[in-house]
């Protein structure tokens, strides 16, 4: 089956979405200030009870906001470079490519560093499989190398995407506010649900008063719940492709996601983590999209950023643990609000080191090697020189975004 291109005309402008690119390290470091503020593993990290309270209190919805601006993101660019004549089998190959060899490598770096004591063996193995998210359990869900649950749903949704576009593409551009309308609203409703039918007793959520952490796996953690997000982000990048989207602009939209941000500090804990900050995610993501197509500046395109998104994936797997084996090794002190800002900031900075060493050495270059088989390779090299002794142009739509 092919993946063949969407409907419609994409904005005048570049294929590739380096703000985008550029605005996934902010994300990620949302999801590394979530976990910073629980003093990994679960302790307290400043002396001053003031300075812990603020910093767990404003910090309590930054990983669901993160976690969610992913799960859009990797819709729309996956479909925003959708290549013609792709292949089910092409694309699984390069999302495994890209994914898996981090992902080992740091469930094996957790388990050397501190997970293995905490961790039961078959827990290990459903991790390493990437299906630690289809079990109702809390402890399992966010076992090994907590944030990497997020990737056994990002499994789901790859395996799922060949179908998905091929369904959404056959909607009549007129009617896509229609479905995007329709899927944010189920993602809204989806805490209503789950405290309809889900049962609340047993074990309940840490600083959640009446979430049960089986309401919390089924609402925030299983992957046909999830993949909601991912099939939101193919509509707007469709619509945004279409000519069909309303742009508010990169300024309002980032507005709106502060004040919805400041409202889901507020609100009951499901609602907080799935609804309050979608719809201005989302507005965001399409914005910064057609800034940059139009070729027009955004804080997030230029090289440094862009530098960072690139070593982002590698920095949301490996923050945990340099967070847990940093604390580990300083031990349960508390510490004064000035010292606990420069750990935090020096924990920063190891974790980005080794996600560029993680990058650089593993990712960048397994990715160049193994994305494509070797008989595509070959076909690539013979077109090229084809194009070169003038027998024909060159392929430049082989460019990819496929980097969430």
């Amino acid at each position: 089956m092919s993946m063949n291109g969407t409907a419609g005309s994409r904005p005048v402008g570049p294929p590739r979405l380096p703000s985008l690119t550029g605005l996934r390290f902010p994300a990620a470091l949302l999801v590394f200030f979530f976990h910073a503020s629980l003093g990994v593993p679960w302790i307290r990290l400043f002396e001053d009870d003031a300075a812990n309270d603020a910093f767990a209190k404003y910090a309590s919805q930054a990983g669901a906001l993160g976690v969610t601006f992913f799960f859009v993101l990797s819709g729309f660019v996956l479909t925003w470079s959708a290549r013609d004549q792709d292949t089910m089998r092409a694309f699984w190959r390069r999302r495994f490519v890209k994914i898996y060899p981090n992902y080992v490598i740091t469930w094996a770096l957790a388990l050397l560093t501190f997970a293995a004591v905490m961790t039961k063996p078959w827990q290990a193995v459903v991790n390493l499989l990437m299906v630690q998210v289809w079990v109702p359990d809390f402890a399992t869900n966010f076992s090994v190398d907590p944030p990497s649950w997020s990737l056994g749903a990002e499994a789901i949704f790859y395996l799922a995407f060949p179908v998905l576009f091929l369904l959404i593409k056959k909607i009549d551009p007129a009617r896509l506010k229609w479905w995007i309308a329709g899927v944010v609203a189920a993602i809204c409703l989806t805490p209503t649900l789950t405290y309809a039918v889900i049962p609340g007793g047993g074990m309940q959520m840490p600083g959640a008063d009446g979430t049960s952490t089986v309401q919390y796996w089924f609402a925030y953690v299983l992957p046909p719940v999830r993949l909601l997000d991912f099939a939101l982000g193919i509509l707007v990048a469709r619509a945004v492709i279409a000519g069909r989207w309303r742009n508010i602009g990169t300024t309002w939209s980032a507005l709106l996601l502060a004040v919805s941000y400041a409202v889901a500090m507020n609100v009951e804990h499901l609602y907080a983590q799935r609804s309050v900050t979608l719809v201005p995610i989302v507005l965001l993501i399409a914005a910064v999209a057609t800034r940059d197509a139009e070729n027009k500046p955004t804080p997030f395109n230029n090289r440094f950023m862009i530098w960072l998104g690139e070593i982002s994936f590698a920095f949301y797997l490996l923050h945990y643990i340099v967070l847990a084996y940093s604390r580990e090794l300083l031990g349960d002190a508390l510490y004064s609000t000035p010292v606990g800002i420069a750990l935090i900031a020096a924990q920063t900075v190891v974790a980005v080191l080794l996600s560029w060493a993680l990058y650089a050495w593993v990712e960048a270059p397994i990715t160049r090697r193994f994305s494509s088989s070797r008989k595509a390779r070959a076909a690539k090299a013979a077109a090229a020189e084809a194009a070169v002794r003038g027998a024909g142009p060159s392929d430049s739509e082989g460019r990819t975004l496929e980097t969430v």
